[in-house]
């Protein structure tokens, strides 16, 4: 991500529009947020993610059903327009390499495995975690991991065997794949919908979840009392989430009334 390789020059964070197809690029700095560049795009803008292989790089995905490819180092864009949303896909071929069916709803939030070439997770509103692998489109394991929409999903960066699942039912379930039968830890605290979950880049047992409640909630789910922190600096749905890593105490969140939030919690300052 940018600023991890332009630390020294510039620190970028993204915010992408519901509605409106904005991709703002902001960058950070001693005096605070500027906007660096702006993107337009006919139809709302949903998620947004970095390129690891190009600093510039970037990816959204629209409520037309297209992904765009986007180079924060040009002014127009975007680079190229994928029409296979649902679909896996490489930038050098144009099309979809593959199609991965199964799910039996809307699918709300996948994640690569940081282990595991070619096997990445997905949720779903159909209730259930699912782990897939590229080199066959069958699904390999189904983890019915709530009785409510799966809102989103990540892996441990420390266990390739642990993933976090948060839902609308408001917890958080921690999985092992090599036994699906029972979640390993639960984190209930949230009142409302758990919009994203992120697991921590420096701690193993450390998460963060945002939620329609207006909070962000920092986990330790190895504790007997596992909530570190709740953060409440936003008037309406906090629906966006992300762990730096470059630092280990950073966070930025965003929400509905139209704010990003960078900021170091108190729980992620303190000496382990």
């Amino acid at each position: 991500v940018p600023w991890q390789v332009q630390k020294h020059v510039l620190d970028f964070f993204f915010f992408f529009s519901l509605g409106c197809g904005t991709l703002l690029i902001l960058d950070q700095n001693e005096s605070g947020l500027r906007l660096f560049r702006s993107f337009d795009w006919n139809d709302g803008l949903f998620d947004v993610t970095w390129s690891e292989n190009n600093e510039h790089v970037l990816v959204t995905c629209s409520g037309d059903g297209s992904l765009q490819l986007w180079d924060t180092a040009k002014a127009a864009g975007p680079l190229q327009v994928y029409k296979e949303h649902t679909q896996e896909w490489d930038p050098t071929v144009g099309k979809s390499l593959c199609t991965f069916r199964g799910h039996e709803s809307v699918i709300y939030s996948t994640i690569w495995s940081p282990h595991i070439p070619g096997c990445f997770a997905s949720a779903s509103g159909d209730q259930t975690l699912r782990i897939w692998d590229v080199k066959s489109t069958g699904v390999r394991i189904v983890v019915p991991a709530h009785q409510a929409e799966i809102l989103s999903c990540d892996w441990c960066k420390y266990n390739e065997n642990l993933l976090v699942t948060g839902a609308v039912d408001c917890s958080l379930r921690g999985w092992d794949l090599r036994n699906i039968r029972q979640p390993v830890f639960e984190l209930l605290g949230h009142t409302y919908a758990i919009r994203r979950v992120k697991f921590s880049p420096f701690h193993a047992s450390v998460l963060a979840s945002c939620s329609y409640d207006f909070t962000v909630r920092f986990w330790n789910f190895s504790k007997p009392d596992p909530l570190l922190e709740t953060v409440e600096h936003h008037t309406e749905f906090t629906c966006g989430l992300d762990l730096s890593l470059q630092s280990p105490t950073q966070v930025a969140d965003c929400a509905w009334d139209e704010t990003i939030k960078i900021y170091d919690p108190v729980c992620l300052t303190m000496p382990a």
